[in-house]
């Protein structure tokens, strides 16, 4: 991981010893400092993977990594149909979102930043708890049991990015802009992954941690949020870039950068 090439050289150094190919290979990377041996030749598995891992995977894997099994052994990935109750939590959290808008409308929008404030602030102290073995009432029990597997192992970043997302759209679009790009965001991106899970087969080119089923769904349900704060013809623009980002594999947290860019489309027409 330190030296020059990578883990490479060491590939190499073992595929020679045991008079082996790359086409021999299956590789199982999470992060950019495998991309030296993602090589064209072999199987190459994402698990969990960072976006740069996303562009060069022939499979993407999420969830639990026994699901790797069958694509090592060149069969279809076999996933567990019925989302868990750690995915049903942690979505349902996601979808919530949905009531931000309403909650600013009715106790005003400072007092809906500095809540949103105290929350992430009280969520980051659990999870520097969680590190040291110790907890936090409450939050940490919602974020054991809403944390994916390997989240479970480090300090899981995700919430953040989903409660900066949101606060800066409430801070920087005008009132019908920010309600309908939040409402999007959060109704789309958790029924395209409930959805992903439990009915999807077709993987989407570039990005195979995604279904064409999941970002259907989620593409519905997003003009139907949109449309409850906007008229319908700008909920379904605001759902075409919302899913859009949601789409591409890109080296920012989706969940800080769609609803802003969901907010800048709004914002132009």
């Amino acid at each position: 991981m330190l030296e020059r090439g990578g883990k490479l050289p060491v590939l190499r150094q073992i595929l020679e010893t045991e008079k082996l190919a790359p086409k021999d290979c299956v590789i199982v990377a999470d992060d950019r400092n495998n991309l030296p041996i993602l090589l064209p030749e072999a199987r190459k598995i994402g698990y969990d993977p960072d976006f740069a891992v996303r562009l060069k995977a022939d499979v993407v894997v999420t969830g639990n990594l026994r699901e790797i099994i069958a694509p090592i052994e060149g069969k279809p990935v076999e996933t567990e149909k019925r989302p868990s109750r750690n995915e049903i939590l942690r979505e349902s959290i996601h979808a919530s979102g949905f009531f931000v808008p309403l909650l600013a409308f009715y106790i005003g929008l400072y007092p809906t930043c500095l809540f949103i404030i105290i929350v992430t602030l009280l969520y980051g102290t659990s999870e520097l708890a969680r590190i040291e073995r110790k907890k936090l009432p409450i939050i940490s029990h919602l974020t054991y049991h809403a944390a994916t597997q390997p989240e479970l192992f480090e300090f899981a970043t995700a919430p953040i990015f989903f409660a900066a997302g949101i606060l800066l759209t409430l801070l920087v679009f005008p009132t019908p802009v920010r309600s309908a790009a939040i409402a999007i965001f959060a109704l789309g991106d958790s029924t395209a992954s409930i959805v992903g899970r439990a009915y999807g087969k077709r993987a989407l080119l570039f990005n195979r941690g995604k279904t064409l089923e999941g970002s259907t769904s989620g593409f519905i349900f997003a003009f139907l949020a949109g449309s409850f704060y906007i008229a319908p013809w700008k909920a379904l623009i605001g759902a075409v870039a919302a899913m859009t980002v949601e789409y591409l594999p890109l080296p920012v947290s989706d969940n800080l950068i769609t609803p802003l860019v969901t907010g800048a489309v709004l914002m132009v027409i």
